[in-house]
């Protein structure tokens, strides 16, 4: 019975790498197709003796017939060489050489191009792609279920490995998109009030660039380049939208009570400092602790605060 450990290792990915390929201008070639034809004209001119649709029989006697076969044999068989050679490649596109499924090199100059027949073309696009994900449903930091989407813009920078180290470049990138937008939705939050640490939603900035670091690293062995990576789409999953809205509504009267408070503390302490620096008012402890009261209340009330005159004394 044999086990794990009996068992061999499975072999390693033969990495593959992009290089240069060894063809020829289509242009020079189609000088060369040219002349091929010429050469089958010359040798119906050798056959016919100048004389369209008759055959010069003085000619044949001579041995002229055999020279005139050969010259349009040569020349049909070249020209049908040469044309089967030619291929075509427009800007932002590649060509990969294959000698008998052995890689021999990418071309990437544009225009009319030939290569020997026998050899492979495989064309690609190096243009730049853009791919847009569906929403997501996952979990946050805090295992709040979200909503999230990302636009990835991206381009293929190495032939060799898109095409011969994944089985289908273009599924594998949608996948790895897929992939690296779970992983980095559940680095984060999605809102923190306090702004204590990084969230999706308040700092998109940072986020989108540890989204482009997670792809790259993901789709580099595929020879893919990532140029930029935004979130499209980010909101909560419509069962607890409601939940978060008001418990985000009450976070931020909180927030906004505590800035309140704080503010009023400071201006009744130096409203009361100011008065008593410039002896406008001796204030005992009863008397201040009136006046902070009263200033709060008008500080930190909602509403606009109605004045009571005091025509008395206040330890009446």
């Amino acid at each position: 019975m044999t086990t794990l450990a009996d068992q061999a290792p499975a072999p390693a990915l033969s990495h593959s790498r992009e290089r240069s390929a060894t063809t020829s201008s289509g242009y020079v070639m189609l000088l060369v197709m040219l002349a091929m034809l010429a050469l089958i004209a010359a040798g119906i001119y050798q056959l016919t003796g100048g004389v369209p649709d008759k055959l010069d029989v003085d000619l044949v006697t001579r041995g002229g017939l055999g020279l005139g076969l050969a010259m349009i044999l040569v020349g049909a068989l070249g020209f049908l060489f040469i044309l089967c050679g030619f291929y075509l490649l427009q800007p932002n596109q590649a060509a990969a050489i294959l000698l008998f499924g052995d890689y021999r090199g990418t071309d990437r100059t544009t225009g009319l191009r030939w290569v020997l027949p026998w050899m492979t073309r495989t064309k690609i696009s190096t243009r730049i792609h853009n791919i847009t994900s569906d929403k997501l449903k996952v979990n946050d930091l805090r295992g709040n279920p979200i909503e999230i989407a990302a636009n990835v813009v991206w381009r293929v920078t190495d032939t060799a490995q898109a095409l011969f180290d994944v089985a289908d470049y273009m599924e594998f990138v949608e996948i790895q998109i897929e992939s690296a937008v779970r992983a980095m939705a559940g680095k984060y939050p999605y809102d923190d009030i306090e702004h204590k640490e990084v969230t999706l939603r308040g700092d998109a900035e940072a986020v989108a660039q540890e989204l482009e670091r997670e792809l790259q690293d993901r789709v580099g062995r595929a020879g893919i380049t990532i140029d930029e990576s935004r979130l499209t789409h980010l909101a909560y999953a419509p069962e607890i939208a409601q939940a978060m809205l008001r418990r985000q509504q009450a976070e931020a009267v909180i927030a906004a009570r505590q800035k309140i408070v704080v503010g009023a503390v400071s201006m009744v302490e130096n409203a009361i400092q100011l008065l008593s620096e410039k002896d406008v008012v001796d204030l005992d402890d009863e008397r201040k602790a009136a006046m902070v009261s009263n200033l709060m209340v008008v500080l930190c009330s909602e509403r606009d605060t109605q004045p009571v005159v005091n025509a008395g004394s206040l330890y009446q």
